[in-house]
């Protein structure tokens, strides 16, 4: 039982990084700065001189494959923009923006913040740390890393909330290790009164019927799955900026 366990987990971390022919696992494929930022191939990416109030707030999910899509026919099949789906149904629309790069760590997410903040940030999704955590990178840098991503998109957006989306250290990094890894994403949120999504991948890792061929990434079903435990942490937060608009 443990065995599968410390197996499983290892896998969940693995899916957060990318495996390019001649790279290794976890590594990014060279793109441009538009497709780094993810406003070249969202489908629901608003122009950032956008001022439709009616549309709903501006969503900016900057994570790594997981949100990137990665394996699926297009980022229409991804966990943001089944967000968006379900904010639609729920009658609280909301405008997806998809920054998710395949092999991304919390420090190359921070390098590549200024230009992602150029679209406007009503909320902001943080999906970052699965791939620090994979390569045994210190949970000090991380923490830093997402602070300051929190508070550098607060300074560019002074009313912009956030939403960070929890991972795990595979075992074999040690007890110590994986429990200082999973400490840092409760410990920001709460530092940054940000909301927090405990582990994106609850119910879906190590499910082989929701993931894709390779078992590591995600299926479109998983990414409904996903889906599913993000509105619930995310409805809030455009509920308050829909009655903050209202009045």
């Amino acid at each position: 039982m443990l065995r599968r366990l410390v197996s499983i987990l290892v896998i969940i971390l693995w899916a957060c990084g990318d495996a390019p022919a001649g790279g290794a696992p976890g590594a990014s494929t060279p793109e441009t700065p538009a497709e780094r930022s993810g406003t070249a191939a969202a489908p629901n990416t608003p122009s950032p001189d956008s001022s439709a109030a009616e549309a709903g707030p501006v969503v900016v999910f900057l994570g790594t494959s997981l949100t990137a899509g990665q394996g699926l026919p297009g980022p229409e099949e991804a966990y943001p923009a089944r967000v968006d789906a379900l904010a639609d149904s729920a009658g609280r629309p909301i405008r997806s923006v998809n920054a998710g790069v395949s092999g991304e760590t919390s420090a190359g997410g921070l390098r590549r913040l200024d230009w992602v903040l150029r679209t406007p940030v009503d909320i902001l999704v943080l999906e970052l740390g699965a791939n620090d955590g994979l390569r045994g990178q210190d949970p000090d840098a991380l923490r830093r890393n997402l602070t300051e991503i929190i508070q550098r998109t607060r300074t560019r957006y002074p009313g912009a909330r956030v939403l960070i989306a929890g991972m795990q250290a595979p075992p074999n990094m040690g007890t110590r290790y994986t429990e200082a890894f999973a400490r840092v994403f409760s410990e920001v949120a709460q530092e940054t009164d940000a909301e927090l999504v405990p582990f994106l991948l609850e119910g879906v890792a190590g499910q082989p019927e929701l993931n894709q061929d390779d078992g590591i990434h995600p299926t479109a079903e998983g990414h409904e799955r996903m889906a599913r435990l993000v509105w619930p942490h995310l409805e809030p937060l455009v509920r308050a900026m829909g009655e903050e608009a209202g009045g």
